[in-house]
C-alpha cells in the first residue's frame, strides 16, 4: 500500500485539524463587502450631482430637487439662516423658485471618500441667476462644497450644503 494511501486510511472517520479554520476563513470571506471601486462610485456620485443640477435647473420639480437631500440634511446659505430637514429646505427650494427669472445651475468635481466609502464631500461652482437692485437679471456666482452620505437604500444623498460669493476677480497688474 501507498504512503499516501495508508495516511488517508487512518483519517477516515475524523476530521483534520485545520478544516474548521479553513471553512470558518471562507465562510468570513465570503460574508465580506465587495471592495469599494473608488472610480464607480466617483462616477456615479458626480452623475447623480449633475442629475441634480439639471432638476434644479428646470425648477419645475419641487419633489425631485429635494429628493436629493437626505431627510436630516443641512443647507447653509450665505448670509442666511442654517435650514435643517426635509420641511425647511422644501420651504426654502418652493421659494426660491418662485422668485421671478431665478435660475440656478452648477457643477462639481473634486471628489473624496472616507476611508470606509459611505461619505463623500465634492466643490463645485455655480451660479445663480435672480432680480438685481433695478429689476434686470444679474447673475450671481459662487462656489460650494457639499457632504455626501451612501445611504442603506445604496443612493447617495447630499447631508451638507454650503456656498458662498466667488471672490472678485484679481485685478490684472501691469
Amino acid at each position: 500500500m501507498s504512503e499516501m494511501a495508508s495516511s488517508l486510511r487512518g483519517c477516515r472517520g475524523t476530521t483534520p485539524r485545520g478544516l474548521p479554520f479553513l471553512a470558518s476563513l471562507l465562510f468570513l470571506g465570503s460574508c465580506s463587502p465587495p471592495p469599494f471601486d473608488t472610480a464607480a462610485e466617483q462616477a456615479k456620485l458626480l452623475r447623480r450631482d449633475a442629475e441634480w443640477a439639471d432638476a434644479a435647473s428646470a425648477g419645475k420639480d419641487v419633489e425631485k430637487i429635494v429628493s436629493y437631500w437626505s431627510d436630516d440634511a443641512l443647507v447653509i446659505p450665505p448670509g442666511q439662516p442654517v435650514l435643517e430637514g426635509k420641511a425647511a429646505i422644501r420651504a426654502y427650494v418652493e421659494s426660491s423658485l418662485k422668485i421671478p427669472g431665478f435660475r440656478i445651475h452648477w457643477a462639481s468635481d473634486k471628489v473624496a471618500f472616507s476611508p470606509d466609502g459611505k461619505l463623500a464631500y465634492m466643490r463645485g461652482t455655480n451660479e445663480v441667476t435672480v432680480p438685481g437692485p433695478d429689476g434686470a437679471p444679474m447673475t450671481l456666482h459662487g462656489r460650494g462644497v457639499t457632504v455626501w452620505r451612501l445611504d442603506p437604500d445604496g443612493q447617495w444623498r447630499c447631508v451638507v450644503d454650503i456656498w458662498n460669493d466667488q471672490p472678485p476677480a484679481a485685478a490684472v497688474v501691469k
